[in-house]
């Protein structure tokens, strides 16, 4: 009873509902609040005119980062719920406030949205680097949910990519992030969110992350960076490109980690589906190639050294595209600033268990044979415990 009366004197809902079924989903929330109460402080946030419910209290916006801005007023001890309505969200998103739940109608309902490339991202990152500053999500906290919505970069990567080179309407940055992990992110889960993007589509720049019951769809190092994150039960879609592919060429490429080398783990796929839009051939995309960002030493600008990828596919059913070479290797840049570096699959950390279908390889015998998919989350997240549900 003491427990419960704290969280009513402490804890916050903001909600993002339809003017129909806010009611609804107060009463279908109980076991997170334990009660619902119209004392409680409710923020709405939805897509049109608010108007929220008379036997509810507070008040309603129509942007989902004006409700995580007056979240970010809120003491960080107290944990924070914001439900969002059906509906498409046309706005660049920054969370920094952890404690924070952040729960849509489905995701194919719930559409957080932004229409960013490399070249514009610039303007918004703090070191001026594109990549991230593109990002139409970006999460930099610890402890932070994310479930049942899509967030997606809608950049035209399809129609930029079929431009010819000499064409000076062609975007040369043409990294468009969805979901940006920020450096100070950690436990950052995500359920039933589906990503969506072509070039760079999640960027995993921070610590841990869980994805459970997810879609993720890109075509050219679509999942990528030094963080470490669990993908479970998930589908890994690959896109098609813009412009015309050989048949002998390479396409796209599903992971790029730079995982440090202090790391054990880095991008860990587990019991997921490796599939693919229409257009996108057979053998035609590998599992990734070994990313080492370009880094400020103090005897120089070059790729980073340290930067040991380590990406695990763990029991996962893969369709054709995937190349029977597996894996790709990629360029880096050298101390006299040309990219004449070349980095190998052999040089990195990249391993395939058990994996079944069209394109299943399960031919290499490796020490991770040996443990469970319980097993195997458990090690790559280390001490924390994340929800299956």
């Amino acid at each position: 009873m003491g427990t419960k009366i704290n969280f009513l004197l402490l804890g916050f809902i903001l909600s993002a509902c339809s003017l129909s079924g806010c009611a609804d989903k107060i009463k279908r929330n109980t076991p997170l609040t334990e009660t619902a109460l119209p004392s409680k402080k409710i923020l709405y946030v939805q897509t049109e005119v608010c108007d929220p419910p008379s036997q509810l209290t507070g008040s309603c916006y129509n942007s989902l980062q004006r409700a995580i801005d007056v979240a970010h007023t809120v003491p960080s001890a107290t944990h924070v719920t914001i439900e969002m309505a059906a509906g498409h969200y046309h706005e660049r998103i920054v969370l920094s406030r952890g404690n924070i739940d952040i729960v849509g109608a489905g995701k194919n309902k719930t559409y957080v949205q932004y229409n960013l490339n490399a070249e514009q991202g610039k303007a918004y990152h703090r070191d001026g680097w594109g990549t991230p500053g593109s990002a139409t999500f970006t999460i930099n906290a610890s402890e932070v949910n994310v479930s049942d919505l899509t967030i997606e970069n809608t950049f035209d990567f399809l129609r930029n990519d079929s431009k010819d080179k000499t064409d000076p309407s062609k975007v040369r940055a043409s990294q468009g992030v969805a979901l940006l992990l920020d450096e100070h992110s950690d436990k950052v889960a995500l359920y039933r969110v589906g990503l969506y993007g072509y070039q760079d589509t999640l960027f995993a720049n921070g610590k841990r992350a869980f994805i459970y019951q997810s879609d993720i769809a890109g075509n050219v190092d679509f999942i990528f960076g030094a963080g470490q994150v669990v993908i479970e039960n998930s589908r890994v879609i690959s896109r098609p490109r813009g412009k015309a592919i050989a048949s002998n060429e390479i396409a796209g490429y599903i992971t790029a980690p730079s995982t440090n080398i202090t790391d054990a783990f880095g991008l860990v796929f587990i019991n997921s589906r490796l599939e693919r839009e229409q257009g996108v051939a057979d053998a035609s995309v590998t599992l990734g190639r070994p990313w080492h960002p370009t880094t400020n030493f103090s005897d120089g600008r070059y790729a980073d050294p340290n930067a040991i990828g380590h990406a695990l596919f763990f029991n996962c059913f893969m369709d054709a595209h995937i190349h029977p070479a597996r894996w790709s290797s990629m360029k880096g840049t050298a101390k006299d600033g040309s990219k004449t570096l070349v980095f190998t699959p052999e040089q990195s950390r990249f391993f395939e268990v058990q994996s079944f279908g069209p394109s299943g390889n399960d031919e290499v015998t490796t020490s991770y044979h040996s443990l469970s998919a319980d097993s195997l989350r458990e090690q790559a997240l280390g001490d924390w415990n994340v929800s299956i549900n």
